[in-house]
């Protein structure tokens, strides 16, 4: 209970303070602010590593796509992804939930990074030109788009069906995708006390290609992701 504690106490307090030193970058280059976030990144892995002992492992470095645009689809079971994916991949942009731009502060970094916002479950017209955005930064970037298609954090046992965002994107984009599965949710769960001693693993697997019909792509991350969550159970 005191770990967890001072857990959060130092964690939170280390977000807000890079937030507020950051402040400044918002009338400074995208690459100052996205450095932040990297920062951010770096932290909370500390933190966990420091106050829980929690022995963070990334797997399948061998895997990551190298000279050419591609998108990532990761699990989601906590908020560490959403910080620690930034130090793995260089200025990733995030499609997220409409509601997190409104967090003061931290709602303006994501903004000035260039995270992509959607409102769930609705039809509206900032959601229908949401595929026209995302193509729009994929072809004047290098930068890899980052979606977790299973929507919102997950238990670490629950396999929901994929949302399917993540094979219209890849369908639109004609790229190849990055799967990623990550077993957070055992260290850092969405409720309750987070766990001690722990091994929390990123594994980068390999990559699916472009140019598969859109159904079969999903089955296919669907089925990667989750046997892989499964062996790392």
């Amino acid at each position: 209970m005191i770990r967890n504690f001072l857990f959060s106490l130092f964690f939170f307090l280390g977000i807000i303070l890079i937030s507020i030193i950051f402040i400044p970058a918002f009338i400074l280059p995208q690459k100052i602010t996205l450095f932040g976030g990297k920062i951010m990144g770096y932290w909370s892995a500390l933190c966990l590593r420091f106050f829980l002992s929690t022995r963070i492992i990334v797997k399948g470095k061998e895997n990551i796509i190298q000279n050419k645009k591609f998108f990532i689809s990761a699990s989601h079971q906590s908020m560490f992804e959403t910080f620690f994916l930034q130090t793995i991949f260089d200025s990733p942009v995030f499609i997220l939930k409409k509601e997190l731009l409104k967090i003061p502060i931290f709602g303006w970094y994501l903004k000035k990074i260039g995270s992509i916002s959607i409102k769930r479950n609705k039809v509206s017209k900032e959601n229908l030109s949401f595929f026209d955005d995302i193509s729009k930064l994929i072809n004047s970037s290098d930068r890899p788009l980052i979606i977790f298609p299973q929507g919102s954090r997950m238990l670490p046992e629950d396999r929901t069906p994929f949302k399917k965002g993540a094979s219209r994107i890849y369908e639109e984009l004609k790229i190849s995708c990055q799967p990623i599965a990550i077993n957070s949710g055992y260290t850092w769960p969405k409720k309750g006390l987070k766990k001690t001693n722990t091994h929390l693993i990123i594994s980068i697997l390999k990559p699916i290609e472009a140019g598969l019909d859109k159904e079969v792509f999903l089955k296919r991350l669907q089925n990667d992701i989750f046997s892989e969550l499964d062996r790392l159970n």
